[in-house]
């Protein structure tokens, strides 16, 4: 009797090629999910920082140091050169405008000025003795036309009698045009002498005015090289305190070289220091503050000097509001320079995940906080303490901010406690 054999389904052959299948499947998928990132690291959350993203007040602003300075500084330069002779005052002395700081010997100038004295004497007797020339000849001109004046009325009278004459033929043509000749001769002599009259007035006054002109000059001279001997006592310009003087007795000093300066103590202001990465966004008027005891005093940019020297530049600042009472010169302030108005913003604290990023991504926590992911970010400004999220992240997320140096790619950290 014949028995009917049943087909086995599941033969050898068939087993390995589903399992090869199912192997290349795996190996596809495994290759798949490995390289789009998502491997896996295990951290331990006690080394690791984990900050809450909030929102709140944020300003843009920066930490720098400025130094206290009197409001006002008044160089005290030399002058003129010389040899110091005298001091009348020390370093550190409460100055009155005017007085005395010290004195400077310059033979050659001095000397300068006794010459310059003796110059202006002589010109001054020259124009005596021209003005007295001068009068001498106009005198003499006058005398000269009083004698004109008496000719010509003498002839004149001559004339007129001689010419009735010679009407009434009491006299001869001859005499009478002689009377005639000399009439008309004296009145021109008296022209000719108005002329020369006038014309000595007119350089009388020309030479006189020149010479006036000249001796006021030679004066104004004179009072400059006084001047410039009397610079060789050094006056304080201004009321102050003398500070950083420079000289000793029987010191050179050349002309232009620094003697000391004048501080006005009337207020103080601010030097700051500041990284030249900033230059472009410092300007007048911007405010800073700074905390001495339990106090936060005001500050404001009021002059910048652009002029960058190893890699900073710096600006002067000057108190807004109260000064503090026991702030001195020379003191260094820790300050807070503001580079934005106070806005409401989303921070992210900072931390070493920046250097990695450059604030790009974020590793952020999973709901359960057993895990974070990387996420695209986009920050914008900064303070010493936060950065300002522009995307990304929202208040209450939880993210990794210590540094991310042993992460490599990892797109997933695994946190165990």
């Amino acid at each position: 009797m014949d028995r009917k054999i049943e087909k086995k389904k599941w033969n050898t052959k068939r087993i390995m090629t589903i399992a090869g299948i199912a192997a290349v499947v795996i190996l596809v998928g495994g290759s798949i999910l490995f390289t789009s990132g998502k491997s896996k690291l295990n951290v331990d959350t006690e080394r690791i920082t984990i900050s809450e993203i909030t929102k709140g007040p944020f300003q843009e602003f920066i930490p720098v140091n400025g130094v206290v300075m009197p409001i006002t500084t008044i160089y005290l330069d030399a002058i003129e050169g010389g040899r110091v002779e005298q001091k009348f005052v020390e370093d550190g002395a409460e100055m009155k405008k005017g007085q005395p700081i010290m004195k400077l010997a310059n033979t050659d100038l001095e000397l300068s000025l006794a010459n310059q004295e003796t110059a202006v004497f002589n010109v001054l007797t020259q124009m005596q003795i021209s003005r007295d020339n001068a009068q001498q000849n106009t005198i003499g001109k006058l005398n000269q036309m009083a004698d004109v004046d008496n000719a010509l009325k003498e002839s004149e009278r001559v004339y007129k009698l001689d010419k009735h004459l010679y009407e009434q033929k009491a006299i001869g043509l001859q005499e009478f045009q002689k009377a005639q000749n000399d009439f008309t001769y004296q009145v021109r002599r008296k022209k000719l002498n108005l002329q020369i009259l006038s014309q000595d007035t007119a350089s009388t006054k020309v030479q006189a005015a020149q010479m006036k002109e000249s001796y006021a000059h030679m004066k104004s001279t004179l009072e400059l090289m006084r001047r410039k001997v009397g610079d060789l006592i050094v006056r304080a310009p201004i009321d102050g305190q003398l500070t950083s003087m420079d000289a000793e007795v029987g010191q050179n000093k050349k002309q232009g070289e620094r003697l000391g300066q004048i501080d006005v103590l009337s207020g103080y202001k601010v030097r700051v220091d500041i990284d030249e990465h900033y230059i472009t966004r410092i300007f007048n008027g911007l405010m800073g503050d700074f905390t001495l005891g339990d106090k936060t005093y005001k500050l404001k940019i009021t002059k910048i000097f652009t002029q960058v020297t190893n890699g900073r530049f710096q600006v002067d600042m000057q108190f807004v509001g109260q000064v503090p009472t026991t702030i001195r010169r020379g003191q260094t302030l820790q300050i807070r320079l503001a580079l934005s108005d106070q806005i409401q913003a989303v921070l992210v604290p900072k931390g070493g995940f920046y250097q990695q990023t450059g604030g790009n991504w974020i590793f952020k926590l999973s709901e359960d906080g057993k895990t974070a992911y990387r996420v695209d970010i986009q920050l914008g400004l900064q303070s010493p303490d936060y950065y300002q999220v522009l995307q990304g992240l929202k208040p209450g997320d939880k993210v990794v901010t210590s540094g991310y140096d042993n992460y490599g790619d990892m797109q997933e950290l695994v946190l165990k406690k």
